[in-house]
C-alpha cells in the first residue's frame, strides 16, 4: 500500500510539475496587446543592465545605445550648419544618455539641457561636462515627465527614441515638445520607417545567459519573443529573464513610420513640417531608408 500510495504521490507531484511548466511557457509566449506593459526602467535604470548600456554608449565602433562615434561627429556637424548653432543658442536633448550630442553640441557654444532618467550614464555626462567645464545641464528625469519655465531654440530626440513611445506617450511628447519651444523653435528627430517594419521578423528564442550575460551578472535562462502587429506597424521584442531567485519581463517596443502618418502627428501637434532626411547627418530623403529623419517648427 505504501509503495502504491509513493507512486501515485509521484505521479501526481509530476503532473502538477508539468501543469506549472505548460502555464509558465504560456506566459512567455503570449502576445500582448500593443503597448499593453511599459518597462524601460528595467532596462535603463537596472544597476547590471545600465552598466552594460552605458558601455554600449561608450563604444566609439558600434551602433547600439548610441551610434558610432564617425556618425555623431558628421550629426553634430550637420545640426550646428542648419540650425545655425552658437553662443547661447539653447538645446534641449530628450535621452541625452552620457551626453554625447550634448558635450559636442556645447563645445560649438550652445547651451544645452539634457534629460535622461539613466543614473548611470547622467553620473558619467556629469562627469565629463564638470571635467571639460562646458555649458550643459542634465536632468536625471524621465523626459515623459520633463517640466521646466525655460524655452529652447532646439529639441532634439535621436537614436529612434520616439518609436519606443505608445500613441498616448508619443501625444504627451510632441505637445512638451511644443510647450518647451520658442515660437518658431524646431524639433529634429528619427525614426524608424516601414522599409525596416518588413524587414522584421517573428522569432522565438531560448538560450542560457542570453545576449552574453546582459541580463544579469548571475546565471539565467532567457527567451525572446519578437511579435510583429501588421495593422499597428510595431515590433516587440519581449524578453523573459529566469534567475534562481526571481522572472522579469522586459518589453522594448518600436513603433515604425510611414513619413506621412508622422507629418500628421506633428501638424495636428502645432507644428510645421521643414524637411525630411534618410539620417540626423542631413542626407537626402530617400524612401528605401530603414530610417528617417524629420524637422518640424513650432507653428
Amino acid at each position: 500500500m505504501v509503495e502504491l500510495f509513493l507512486s501515485a504521490s509521484l505521479k501526481c507531484a509530476s503532473t502538477g510539475m508539468k501543469e506549472k511548466m505548460f502555464e509558465a511557457l504560456e506566459r512567455i509566449n503570449k502576445r500582448p496587446e500593443p503597448f499593453e506593459f511599459y518597462t524601460a526602467n528595467d532596462l535603463w535604470t537596472d544597476e547590471h543592465t545600465s552598466a552594460q548600456m552605458l558601455s554600449f554608449h561608450l563604444n566609439e565602433a558600434i551602433d547600439v545605445s548610441s551610434r558610432n562615434a564617425k556618425f555623431i561627429n558628421q550629426s553634430v556637424e550637420w545640426i550646428v550648419s542648419e540650425f545655425n548653432i552658437g553662443k547661447d543658442t539653447k538645446i534641449a536633448d530628450f535621452g541625452c544618455g552620457p551626453g554625447l550630442y550634448a558635450t559636442r553640441l556645447a563645445k560649438h557654444r550652445a547651451n544645452v539641457t539634457g534629460i535622461d532618467f539613466s543614473t548611470r550614464s547622467i553620473a558619467y555626462a556629469r562627469a565629463v561636462a564638470a571635467r571639460e567645464q562646458l555649458n550643459i545641464s542634465y536632468v536625471e528625469q524621465n523626459y515623459l515627465d520633463f517640466e521646466t519655465q525655460d524655452r529652447f531654440d532646439l529639441v532634439l530626440m535621436i537614436m529612434c527614441d520616439f518609436c519606443a513611445l505608445s500613441p498616448t506617450q508619443r501625444k504627451k511628447m510632441l505637445s512638451n515638445f511644443h510647450r518647451v519651444l520658442k515660437p518658431g523653435g524646431s524639433v529634429l528627430l528619427d525614426v524608424y520607417s516601414l522599409v525596416a517594419f518588413d524587414q522584421r521578423e517573428e522569432v522565438a528564442t531560448y538560450a542560457v545567459n542570453l545576449l552574453h550575460g546582459f541580463w544579469s551578472p548571475n546565471k539565467y535562462h532567457g527567451f525572446l519573443n519578437t511579435f510583429k502587429y501588421e495593422k499597428e506597424k510595431v515590433v516587440l521584442d519581449k524578453y523573459t529573464i529566469i534567475e534562481s531567485e526571481r522572472t522579469r519581463t522586459v518589453y522594448n517596443w518600436l513603433q515604425y513610420f510611414a513619413s506621412e502618418d508622422l507629418e500628421k502627428a506633428f501638424q495636428d501637434a502645432g507644428f510645421s513640417v521643414q524637411g525630411l532626411y534618410s539620417d540626423v547627418r542631413g542626407i537626402p530623403y530617400d524612401r528605401n531608408s530603414g530610417e528617417f529623419a524629420m524637422i518640424a517648427t513650432r507653428a
